[in-house]
């Protein structure tokens, strides 16, 4: 049993969970300056989605239709998807959990602002804690500020994996980061979110040395398009 996590740039994902293949925040080449990828090259069984802006849907409609994926998302996204001709998407909410055959996911708080690229309300950003049928528990911050409520995924046993944004600006940066990482109990961390744009520049090695340093938490900075496997 495996997961295979792999980043496509900003906070765009592949994630493999036993074959199960499942894409985060379709952000892709050309309108992500840094992917690798079309969303026409990508395969994608579920799309999981954090919230509405640009930088993480701008490929969605095109890779849900293209591939017949589920998406995963908050209820206002999902009914959005619905009029733009996306059927296979499940709407949940703050909280919520719910069965995929990949593993359970539940949606959790995002401090951040969401609205979609035509100017839809686009309901509130969230988070994925997602308990993995090969029994690794994987956290999805999303793009979010430092929150307390971090704390409650450490106070219910903490995660194996978990991928933060540390581009500072629009979401949390490196040494928030840090605090993240220990209040959620991560045994591992991939950052992301970070050197898209000028604006979002960091030093992400210098945060995985900082991470290990002050809270012995092993961090893999991966370059675009490179995978690792748990």
């Amino acid at each position: 049993m495996s997961l295979t996590i792999t980043w496509y740039g900003h906070a765009t994902f592949g994630i493999d969970v036993d074959g199960a293949k499942i894409i985060v925040d379709p952000f892709l080449k050309p309108n992500n300056p840094v992917a690798p990828v079309t969303a026409q090259e990508l395969l994608a069984d579920f799309i999981l989605v954090t919230h509405g802006h640009g930088d993480h849907v701008a490929d969605l409609v095109t890779l849900a239709k293209q591939t017949g994926a589920q998406v995963i998302c908050n209820f206002e996204i999902a009914t959005w998807l619905g009029r733009h001709g996306v059927d296979k998407a499940h709407g949940m909410n703050t909280g919520g959990s719910y069965s995929f055959p990949f593993g359970r996911v539940k949606l959790t708080i995002a401090h951040h602002s969401s609205v979609l690229p035509d100017g839809t309300y686009a309901g509130n950003p969230y988070g994925f804690l997602i308990h993995c049928n090969d029994g690794h528990d994987l956290y999805i911050a999303g793009d979010t500020a430092l929150t307390y409520d971090m704390k409650l995924i450490g106070d219910f046993g903490g995660v194996d994996v978990a991928i933060l944004p540390i581009g500072d600006n629009y979401t949390m940066g490196p040494d928030e980061a840090v605090i993240a990482a220990q209040w959620v109990k991560a045994k591992h961390v991939i950052p992301c979110h970070y050197n898209t744009f000028p604006v979002i520049e960091v030093d992400a090695q210098a945060f995985a040395k900082k991470l290990m340093r002050e809270a012995g938490i092993d961090c893999t900075v991966l370059a675009v398009g490179e995978s690792i496997s748990f």
